[in-house]
């Protein structure tokens, strides 16, 4: 991906980074496995949305006029490595979920959820390792998880678990050239069966499982065993990383626009990961950025029940957001589906003043970006007296640090009802594509939207 060269205005960056002065005086309570002057921080994460249920592959629907569609997540069809998934859910088999932490280091500990299950799960083996390719593992860097100083761990149904701290031997700590940018390979394995598995749907990276009744394959170094693919993530939502007390954690929160729908496969194209890699350019290991979004999410209730949209964010807030480690800030960006479900204005806002308020109330910085237009799509009114308009309106003021997404990426949206030079819009494409280079805005690129980008 080539890399932007445009210069940062002062609100860039949504003055994230440039609060780690503030926090070196703070405070850290230290914890049996910490020492002083180190803590942990959030390193990967995702927010589990509900319990999987297994639906056929629906085809997707032939191009045409006027907008082709393509699948907003690239999904197998997870009835072969669950056969029972709406009842027995995964049967004596392996998982090997794929995640990239944002910050390296030699001790890492991993949470697993069970939070949307109707029994207890048992994991009778847990690893990680640094992956090769695929789902194969590097040669010496396949190291035991432990719980409580035991192998097997069993969650129960509604509740998570950290691991233990482990050590990584093969990681030669944070600035270890051998291991930035690469991924983690996390695998498990499910004795007997696991009931309803709580699970991320929308993963946008290539995980790994091996048939049911297969076994423990936690050990392997190749991918052979594990026959079936998924792009969601099941019971692993986070990875944790001991790093000095006064790094600064960054949760990505909202809906489909932060968690990547149409992003690239295996990419981890996101915003929120072009904005990663900003941050880490301008103040290296001093800063972790990880994303809590879902796809579909709404502010507020009524949601979909049981869906894979997840519970509205005033609900999930304090699991999701307020349970990372070592969180320092939130960047906000959501409410388009709660303008596409007929919500009210008020509400919208209502939600938006709760969630503020609560974090806040834990002395977090709160950075709220301005809903991005939707300007043409049926059912959401954008413009200038509409509910999204009013909803923007409010996010921008003093209650946030608001960077304005709408703006920026109405200068697109309006392409397709404006009539204007194509080398007008080849100027505001390189604005607003420069915009998203910097981690502000997500803009689609598709030549059949974008058809001067070429």
């Amino acid at each position: 991906m080539p890399i932007c060269k445009a210069p940062w205005s002062s609100t860039t960056f949504f003055a994230a980074a440039l609060a780690i002065v503030t926090l070196a005086g703070h405070p850290v309570a230290v914890a049996d496995d910490q020492q002083q002057g180190q803590r942990w921080v959030a390193s990967w994460a995702t927010s589990p949305a509900t319990f999987f249920q297994y639906v056929p592959p629906v085809a997707p629907a032939p191009p045409g006029p006027p907008t082709t569609f393509a699948p907003a997540n690239i999904q197998p069809d997870l009835g072969f490595p669950f056969p029972d998934a709406n009842t027995a859910g995964a049967t004596g088999q392996t998982l090997r979920s794929i995640v990239k932490p944002d910050l390296w280091g030699n001790k890492m500990r991993f949470r697993f959820s069970n939070v949307f299950g109707t029994q207890p799960v048992t994991f009778s083996a847990v690893t990680v390792a640094l992956q090769e390719y695929s789902g194969n593992l590097v040669e010496g860097t396949v190291t035991p998880v432990m719980f409580g100083g035991k192998k097997s761990v069993t969650l129960p149904a509604g509740q998570e678990i950290f691991s233990d701290g482990i050590t990584l031997s093969w990681v030669q700590g944070a600035d270890d050239p051998g291991v930035q940018g690469r991924n983690l390979a996390v695998s498990y394995a499910v004795e007997g069966d696991s009931g309803p598995m709580t699970f991320h749907s929308s993963a946008f990276v290539t995980s790994y499982i091996t048939p049911p009744g297969s076994g423990d394959h936690t050990g392997d170094l190749d991918v052979f065993a594990f026959e079936f693919t998924t792009t969601s993530w099941f019971f692993l939502d986070a990875v944790d990383v001991m790093a000095p007390s006064d790094t600064v954690v960054v949760c990505a929160f909202g809906d489909s626009i932060t968690d990547g729908t149409h992003s690239t496969l295996n990419i981890n194209d996101r915003w929120m990961n072009t904005l990663s890699r900003r941050l880490h350019n301008a103040y290296g290991n001093k800063i972790s950025i990880v994303n809590e979004a879902i796809a579909g999410n709404r502010v507020v209730n009524p949601v979909v029940a049981n869906s894979t949209s997840g519970p509205a964010a005033v609900d999930r807030l304090d699991r999701d957001v307020l349970g990372l480690s070592g969180l320092t800030h939130v960047i906000w960006l959501e409410g388009i589906n709660d303008i596409g479900a007929g919500t009210t204005t008020d509400s919208i806002i209502a939600g938006y003043q709760n969630v503020v308020g609560r974090l806040h109330a834990k002395g977090i910085k709160v950075y709220g970006a301005t809903l991005t237009s939707a300007l043409g799509i049926s059912g959401l009114d954008m413009g200038d007296n509409g509910p999204g308009h009013d909803a923007s309106r409010w996010s921008s003021t003093p209650s946030f640090a608001a960077p304005d997404s709408m703006t920026a990426s109405r200068i697109l949206t309006r392409r397709r009802s404006t009539r204007l030079p194509a080398t007008c819009w080849r100027s505001i494409y390189r604005t607003a594509r420069s915009l998203s280079c910097r981690g502000i805005i997500s803009i689609p690129t598709t030549p059949a939207i974008l058809p001067w980008a070429k």
